[in-house]
């Protein structure tokens, strides 16, 4: 597998639109945990890999949100828990044991009135310890299809509801849910933080801002984040912006796509259904009408 530094990207030549995948182009991509299974499906689809890691998960250091969401838990304190990520979800098990061991934590969750999972990967960490009985919430997972689950048919005033974070505070959900009259806890179990190493991400940004990778792909709001605030440090962030909006700029789904927009960047690409492979096939299958539609022949 040939995933490139931002020094070795491209040879300089010029490369006319092609039909077939990212037809050798460079694309960047801001993936940490499953760096090397994006790289692949960009290869896989005639793409050069850049692999620009934005974000590491950071455990939280005596984590007493987790505690105190223990015992409330085992006390019947709360009407609806959701749990936004697997990560989260199989952390949490861990960060309550001295409250309670995985059996105990599993049963006092399924004694829970509503449990809510954001999508399928909280879905399958809850089967792995046990628990079969919970609502799901539908594509595209945003904080709207988790509020719709929760408000089901009606939340009623005072009722108590838990959220596991996911790195960031889901502060639009937090807000409807207290709109409609819940009482909510918020359970911190893990912290979006940069990358020890920052230096694959500096030069993928400084090769974006030199139109030398004309392809960008993010998977999560946490990485347009970082990936911006670096450029800023960098001192490149209007040229990087200026080129994702002359490159391809894809986004894996709307909560991504919402953080894009907050940037004043508008995502070319977002695939139908939320997922990593989707993404990749649909950016690739777009890659040579789009960037030619843009006028960008003589960089890409």
């Amino acid at each position: 597998m040939r995933s490139q530094t931002a020094t070795d990207v491209m040879d300089g030549e010029t490369r006319e639109p092609e039909d077939q995948g990212f037809a050798g182009r460079s694309v960047v991509t801001f993936e940490s945990r499953r760096a090397a299974e994006m790289a692949s499906l960009i290869e896989r689809h005639g793409g050069i890999p850049v692999s620009a890691p934005a974000l590491r998960e950071v455990a939280l250091e005596q984590n007493e949100d987790a505690l105190a969401f223990a015992r409330g838990l085992r006390g019947g304190a709360f009407d609806v828990v959701i749990l936004m990520t697997g990560t989260g979800t199989r952390a949490l098990a861990d960060e309550v044991n001295p409250e309670m061991d995985r059996a105990a934590f599993a049963q006092a969750l399924g004694g829970v009135p509503k449990l809510i999972v954001r999508g399928p990967k909280p879905a399958a960490a809850l089967r792995a310890l046990g628990v079969h009985d919970f609502a799901a919430v539908p594509e595209p997972n945003t904080w709207r299809e988790v509020l719709a689950a929760a408000l089901g048919e009606g939340l009623l005033p005072g009722q108590r509801v838990a959220v596991q974070e996911h790195g960031a505070p889901s502060t639009e959900l937090y807000a409807a849910l207290e709109r409609a009259g819940a009482v909510v806890t918020r359970v911190r179990v893990y912290k979006w933080a940069l990358p020890e190493d920052t230096a694959p991400l500096r030069r993928a940004l400084g090769a974006i801002a030199v139109a030398v990778a004309p392809i960008a792909l993010f998977t999560s709001r946490a990485q347009v984040e970082h990936a911006l605030a670096v450029a800023d440090e960098e001192g490149i962030a209007p040229a990087v912006r200026e080129r994702l909006r002359r490159g391809l700029l894809a986004s894996i789904g709307p909560v991504c796509s919402e953080a894009l927009r907050a940037e004043g960047l508008e995502p070319d690409v977002e695939p139908e259904h939320p997922k990593m492979g989707h993404l990749v096939k649909t950016a690739a299958a777009r890659a040579a009408a789009i960037l030619s539609a843009k006028g960008g022949r003589e960089k890409f």
